[in-house]
Formats: structure tokens, C-alpha cells, sequence
């Protein structure tokens, strides 16, 4: 997976989509990677479109038009790049998913796309079935985490989010594999979500013990795999409590791993969720 060889970049030609092209344009030079752009299309929107459909089907017509408009974006966004492009008819994660599986894609970057007031409560449909569902890292931001801020790049500060899960230690090689790729800063974060009390049960007194051990065993993991980088752990909302030590580290990029995204459906909206559309910057989750 890492370091990144082949990277796919779904295709909408929206605004959000066009802003992730630099970071996808330095994620190329950086690693001398492969580029392949997919876009997923319904055939029935030609026909509520002004394209003619006289002599071929409306199934041919629409193949034709989204070869040749994607085939120009390729030419027109990335000159000098060979690039290669997939067109296919369907709904656009599962479209993703087939074509990860068919290049060996190692990175998938995209934006979310959760619009107006409910931003904060909904990803994009496409991008919570793609962090669902592939294999590949993932690499996204928010709307207004693309948008709002000149892309800071190289990346110079780095944070990497982990938990007490069985993926921390990948999640954490990787993060210091990156660091050092760019030069960056490296920070860790462990936010201990303590348990709300009920009458029945306070963890207030064990608070303490939580995060005392939380510190400990990432002092632990550092010290195995040799990471000098400074760490903070503390009691908070996890996606809150990433987000503002993103924002005190100055972070450019998180990292964090998702594997609790793909083992169960009904946690679908679990903490990955929560911190990218919070995020101040863009998440990388492996």
C-alpha cells in the first residue's frame, strides 16, 4: 500500500473535485506514481440533456460523451501525465470499488460532497461507500476543508490519530513512513472517549486510570517502532478532540485507520466519519 505507486481519482467535475487536483498533482511527483481517473455515469441523464441521440442508443450516445469529456479533462488538468481513464455506467462507489480491485489501486483520493446545514451530520453518499468499502487508503476532505484554504503543500505538519484497536501499530508506521517522506512534523493524538454516566455507573473515578494507560501504552508503540514524535492523549468527543488538536498542531494532513468502518454495516458511522467531516484539513485513513 504504502508508498503509493497507483493512485485513482473518481471524477465528478465538480468544484470540490477540482480542488483535491493539487494535492493529487503532488502526491504524483512525490511517490512517481501511476494516475487513473474513473468516472461513474447514468445513461439516462443524456436525455434530459441537449446532446442529440440520432443514429446510435442513448446507451452509446452517453459512453461516447463521458470517454471524450473525461479524456479531455485528463489532457487539460494533467498535461504531460499519462493517465489512464475508465468510464462506466452505475452508481459511483460501487463503480470505485470494482475498479480498485481491478488496477490495485493503492490510494483512492476524492472529496466528500455533504452540502448546506447538514454538512456536519452526512458525508457525501460516495465517499462513505468508498470509505466503506475499499481495500485502497483513502485520502479526503471536506468541502470547506478543500475550499476555504490555499492547499499546504508540501505537507509540514502531520498528526496521527490512533486508538486502542489491533491497527494502531500499521496506522502509526505508516504515519511516520509519510513524515519522513515529506520532511514533516509528526504529532500523535489518542482521544479517550470515556463512557457518559448513568445512575446505574460512573466512570468518573476511573477517568484518571483510562487515560493513564491510554499514555502508556502509546508510549509503548513508540518506543517499538522507534518513533520519536511528541503525543498527546485526553478525555473528549474523539472526532472534537481530533479536530482541535489538528487545529493547535497547525496540522496539514491527519492519518488514522478506518478498519472498524469495514468489519460491521451497523457501525457505518463510526469515528472515521465523525473526524472527517470535522476535519480542518484533509484525512488520510488506511
Amino acid at each position: 500500500m504504502y508508498p503509493f505507486k497507483k493512485i485513482l481519482f473518481p471524477i465528478d467535475y465538480s468544484i470540490p473535485c477540482e480542488a483535491v487536483v493539487p494535492y493529487i498533482k503532488e502526491m504524483l511527483g512525490r511517490f512517481s506514481a501511476a494516475l487513473t481517473l474513473v468516472h461513474a455515469y447514468y445513461p439516462e441523464a443524456i436525455a434530459y440533456s441537449e446532446l442529440p441521440v440520432t443514429g446510435t442508443s442513448l446507451t452509446d450516445t452517453a459512453r461516447t460523451y463521458e470517454e471524450k469529456r473525461l479524456t479531455q479533462f485528463a489532457s487539460e488538468t494533467f498535461p504531460g501525465q499519462h493517465v489512464e481513464c475508465f468510464v462506466e455506467s452505475g452508481d459511483a462507489g460501487t463503480v470505485v470499488d470494482r475498479i480498485v480491485h481491478h488496477q490495485g489501486t493503492d490510494l483512492v483520493m476524492l472529496p466528500t460532497h455533504g452540502h448546506g446545514p447538514m454538512r456536519r451530520l452526512l458525508l457525501g453518499s460516495v465517499a462513505a461507500k468508498i470509505l466503506h468499502d475499499v481495500s485502497a487508503a483513502v485520502w479526503t476532505g471536506t468541502g470547506s476543508a478543500l475550499l476555504d484554504h490555499t492547499p499546504n503543500l508540501p505537507y509540514k505538519s502531520v498528526l496521527c490519530a490512533v486508538d486502542n484497536s489491533d491497527e494502531a501499530e500499521a496506522i502509526l508506521k505508516a504515519a511516520a513512513a509519510l513524515s519522513c517522506t515529506y520532511g514533516a512534523q509528526l504529532s500523535l493524538v489518542h482521544v479517550v472517549e470515556s463512557p457518559e454516566p448513568t445512575p446505574q455507573l460512573d466512570y468518573t473515578p476511573y477517568r484518571k486510570d483510562l487515560l493513564a494507560a491510554a499514555d502508556f501504552r502509546l508510549r509503548e508503540l513508540k518506543g517499538k517502532l522507534g518513533v520519536h514524535a511528541p503525543h498527546a492523549v485526553f478525555d473528549a468527543m474523539v472526532a472534537d478532540g481530533v479536530r482541535q488538536e489538528a487545529m493547535r498542531r497547525k496540522s496539514d494532513l491527519i492519518i488514522t485507520g478506518r478498519g472498524r468502518c469495514q468489519t460491521r454495516f451497523e457501525r457505518l458511522w463510526s469515528h472515521l466519519y465523525q473526524i472527517v467531516r470535522e476535519s480542518p484539513c484533509p484525512v488520510l485513513s488506511i
